[in-house]
Formats: structure tokens, C-alpha cells, sequence
């Protein structure tokens, strides 16, 4: 169990340890001091001990690590202050062929398209991971490098978003893509640019976006409130054109289907938007809006077990619920009840709480939540968010969480969910840290065509299309880029992991996948210096 401490906690208890190490020293004989010091050194390297032997994790650097992945996905012209060297400027003519500016934003995964989709789901999660844990971002000193991360992906959305009903949904396409095997910064492949607008709706991908810029929104608003103004604009128009004209974006831009279809539709997204743009706004029209569709949207009666890209509704069901808390809106409360119930299904489902079996979600024998074969960590790191933020909503407002199986308090969520993270670490039957970088040893053949060829900035011979294939693909080697921060799809259901290139359902990482992470190891870092700083006050 991890020692617990409020938000504010750390720099009281910092000085409160410095103040009774002051008094310690003034109320001690001169000659005592020598043998006094000498005590005090050997007990502190036996806290130091029994913490590191307690918990062999850094979270600090994992953090720092987790930011700089976002830099090793940028697409377009890179900052001066670009921190992952083996990466150059690309995709500097996305959009051209259009007559739109489509420069920036962030490849997915190991490929080079630019997915609206995630994208704006990467940006929302990290967005909220600052808003639920700024304080702890902060203290990490990773605050500067997490809102970089966010503006990079908004920056490029304001672009996309070049009238009130027409966003840019996609760079590139998969087929044409996955045919090569190339740098970002040798790409020959169709830069093609795909759109939703009235006549081709796209009510998912306008619903994300809108709430990934009202998140930005709330982000910025202190230390950039011009921008933060922009991106409020964006999102209310975006919200109002993904609800105006309705329908799934797949159907609009076909050739996503086989990469980001929309199986769960758009009502998700629609209520996720406007949940964020009350939050954005505390505008009451948002608010019915999710109070007014909860039935025919299904957030009220879609119990899920899953919370990614493409289904919403469990993040919609652990935001709604946490406002029944604030006495302005018990006008709700009996819909807001409901959201409730249904977010809870999700979390008793994580605790392995619910009744029926069939209902909770698999675990593999080490304990790691499992969904499904492909990219599993998606819905690790995701859950692992929703249930530190739930387990601190629960703490602040003295509350348990009441499970068909138990009850189940605050301090038992958090620990689950760091389990999850500790796994990801390395705390597996594999001894493998799946956070690239991270650890003596973590996936060194990663399905990522940028990490596995030699760095464009140390050799700029061109590497054509197939070549890529030929002599790098199907290399026993390594990767010769260490894509630092990335969390790759993960082990299979028995906590089986094969390190290969080709391997690309476990080998494979996603923007999706490191955000959700970045706010919950910030809370986990400061927690253990919380605990770090109870042992010395103890003493």
C-alpha cells in the first residue's frame, strides 16, 4: 500500500520535517552533535533502504520518459527545443494538394498517417491527466513539458478545423502507408488528405476533438488564456457541427475502417464533448444536454468494460457522477445516479468485484488486466487513470465505493491501480518494463519504422520504400532509436512476450497508450515522497 497525502500535502510536510530537524539541532548539546549526526545518518540510509526495497520504481523518471515519447511521434517542423535528437522535420507538405495547412500534429503509432481520432483522444487524456494531477506535474518539474505535448496536438487541430462544419479527419492512409517501410523524413507515400463537413459527416470525430480542445481549454487558461479562449471557440463549434450534422466518421472517410472504425458510434463522443465543455464553460446547456440525451445516447444504459479511443462512455459515466457531489446539481441527481451506477460497473469490474464472473474483467496470472490480443495496454493504462482519479474522488469526499462483491475503499483502488502501473514497469512474470527506456530491460525491437532505421540526422541517404524492408525491417539487431517512453501493446493472457519487429500486436505502441499514464505517475511519484517524508517526520 503506498503512503497517502493530500494534493497540498508535500510542501507542508517538507517543512515540517525541516523544522524538526531545526529543532532537533538546536536543542542538542554541542558535544552530542558528532554521535547525534551519525544516528541520524545510519537511520535515514534505513528508510532509504527499506523504501527502495519496498518500491524499486522511479516514477519520476518514468514520467520524464513518458513526455519525451511525445516528441519521438511529432510530425511537421521540429521545435528548437526538440529533445529527441534522432528525429527530423517531416510531413512538411501535409494538406498542399488540398490548399490547406495540414503541417504538425502526431503520427499514432509506428506508422506514418496522421489519425484524428486518437490523435484527439491522446490530447484529451493528457489534458485531463493535467487538470485531475497539476500540482503534481509540477513539483515533478515535467508541468512545461506536458503542455508542449497538448499544444503540439491543439495546434495542429486549430489548422484541421478550417471552417465551422469541415475538419480535416486524416493525413495519409494506412494501405498506402503499411506498403512501406520507411523514415517519417523519407516518406513517398500518398499524403492525401481526408475531411468531414456537412454533406460527410463525422459526429465521433467532431464530438472528440470538441473535447479535446474544451480539456486544452480549462489546461491553458491560467497561463494562456488568449489561447485558451481560441480553443473553447474550436470546440464549441466543433460540438455544435458534430451534433448538427450526425453520423460516423467512417462512413464519411472510408478508408479508416480498417484501422479506427467507430464501433461504438458517436453518442459517446457527443455526451464526452459536452461534459467537457461544461466543464469548460459551466454552462447549464451542456449539462442538459448530457442530463437530456443520458437514455437515447445509451450513457445511462451502456455498462462497459472498456475505456479507449473509440468507447467513451465509461469516462462520460465517472465524470457525470462526480458531479452529484456539488449541491447545483442534485436538480440531476436522479440521472446523474444512474451515470453513477454504470461508472461503478466499470470500476467493480476492474476490482474483480462484480457478482457474475462474466462480468469482470480477465486478469492474465500476473494480474495485468486483459481485453484483448492487441494492444492490451491501451485498456491497462486507461483504467489505471480512471481508478486514481475515482479513488481520490472517493478520499476527498469520504465515500467508498459499494461493489455487488464488497465494498471497497479508496486506498484499495489506488493500490490496484498501481499495481497495474507497477506491471507495466516491470513487476511481471517477464521482469520486462513495456514503457520503452524504462529499466534494465524493456522491448528493444519495437514495430516502429522510425526507431528501427538509422537516424535521418546521422545518415541522410535516402531510404526508399521497400528498401526499408529489406534491410531494416528484417534485421536481427535492435532498433538503432531507442523510442523512449513508449508503452508497447504488451503481453498475450498468459503474460507472454516476444520481443520481435514483426510481433506488431505486442510490439507496437500508441500515443493512447502513455497518455492516460502521465497524470497517474505523477500522483504515484508524489505519494512515495509523501511516504518518504512521513518516515524522516517519524523519526
Amino acid at each position: 500500500m503506498v503512503g497517502l497525502g493530500g494534493k497540498e500535502g508535500t510542501m507542508e510536510k517538507k517543512m515540517m520535517v525541516k523544522k524538526q530537524l531545526n529543532n532537533n539541532h538546536q536543542n542538542t548539546p554541542r558535544f552530542a552533535s558528532h554521535s547525534t549526526l551519525l544516528l541520524f545518518s545510519a537511520a535515514v540510509f534505513a528508510i532509504l533502504t527499506t523504501t527502495a526495497a519496498a518500491q524499486p520504481f522511479d516514477y519520476a523518471d518514468a514520467l520524464a520518459k513518458s513526455l519525451l515519447y511525445f516528441e519521438s511521434q511529432r510530425s511537421g517542423r521540429l521545435p528548437y527545443n526538440q529533445r529527441v535528437t534522432w528525429r527530423d522535420n517531416s510531413g512538411l507538405t501535409d494538406g498542399l494538394e488540398q490548399g490547406v495547412d495540414l503541417v504538425g500534429g502526431y503520427y499514432d503509432a509506428g506508422d506514418h498517417v496522421k489519425f484524428g481520432l486518437p490523435m484527439a483522444f491522446t490530447v484529451t487524456m493528457l489534458s485531463w491527466g493535467i487538470i485531475e494531477f497539476h500540482d503534481e506535474i509540477a513539483i515533478a518539474g515535467e508541468l512545461e513539458h506536458a503542455l508542449e505535448a497538448i499544444k503540439w496536438g491543439t495546434d495542429y487541430f486549430i489548422k484541421a478545423h478550417t471552417s465551422p462544419n469541415v475538419l480535416w479527419a486524416e493525413v495519409g492512409d494506412g494501405d498506402t502507408d503499411h506498403y512501406c517501410w520507411q523514415r517519417p523524413e523519407d516518406m513517398t507515400t500518398s499524403r492525401q488528405a481526408y475531411k468531414i463537413d456537412q454533406s460527410n459527416p463525422g459526429s465521433d470525430l467532431a464530438g472528440e476533438t470538441a473535447a479535446a480542445m474544451a480539456a486544452a481549454s480549462i489546461v491553458f487558461k491560467k497561463t494562456n488564456p488568449h489561447y485558451s479562449l481560441l480553443l473553447l471557440h474550436h470546440a464549441q463549434e466543433l460540438f455544435e457541427f458534430g451534433d448538427k450534422y450526425r453520423g460516423k466518421y467512417d462512413g464519411s472517410v472510408a478508408v479508416v475502417k480498417n484501422y479506427y472504425a467507430s464501433v461504438s458510434g458517436y453518442m459517446d463522443e457527443l455526451l464526452w464533448a459536452a461534459l467537457w465543455l461544461y466543464e469548460a464553460t459551466d454552462k447549464e446547456e451542456y449539462l442538459k444536454y448530457v442530463v437530456n440525451n443520458a437514455d437515447a445516447f445509451g450513457g445511462i444504459g451502456w455498462a462497459i468494460t472498456e475505456f479507449s479511443w473509440d468507447v467513451k462512455y465509461a469516462g462520460v459515466q465517472i465524470m457525470a457522477s462526480k458531479l452529484l457531489e456539488k449541491e447545483k446539481h442534485k436538480q440531476h441527481a436522479h440521472i446523474l445516479k444512474q451515470y453513477r451506477s454504470k461508472a461503478e460497473y466499470y470500476l467493480c469490474s476492474c476490482l474483480n468485484k462484480n457478482n457474475d464472473t462474466t462480468t469482470n474483467i480477465d486478469r492474465t496470472p500476473g494480474g495485468l488486466l486483459y481485453i484483448r490480443q492487441w494492444n492490451n495496454m491501451q485498456y491497462v493504462t486507461t483504467a489505471a487513470f480512471l481508478l486514481t482519479i475515482y479513488s481520490e474522488f472517493l478520499q476527498d469526499s469520504n465515500q467508498n465505493l459499494h461493489c455487488p462483491a464488497g465494498t471497497v475503499d479508496h486506498e484499495e483502488i489506488l493500490s490496484f491501480a498501481k499495481s497495474q502501473v507497477d506491471y507495466v514497469l516491470g513487476s511481471n512474470p517477464m521482469n520486462m518494463s513495456y514503457l520503452v527506456g524504462y529499466g534494465s530491460k524493456y522491448p528493444t525491437k519495437v514495430h516502429h519504422r522510425g526507431s528501427s532505421i538509422v537516424s535521418y540526422r546521422e545518415n541522410k541517404g535516402f531510404i526508399g520504400c521497400t528498401q526499408g524492408y529489406d534491410h531494416w525491417y528484417n534485421r536481427a539487431e535492435v532498433n538503432p532509436n531507442v523510442l523512449v517512453g513508449a508503452v508497447v501493446g504488451g503481453p498475450d493472457s498468459e503474460d507472454n512476450f516476444w520481443d520481435q519487429r514483426d510481433n506488431y500486436m505486442q510490439t507496437e505502441a500508441c500515443t493512447y497508450n502513455t497518455a492516460p499514464l502521465v497524470g497517474v505517475l505523477a500522483k504515484l511519484l508524489l505519494l512515495e515522497e509523501n511516504h518518504e517524508l512521513e518516515l524522516f517526520a517519524s523519526y
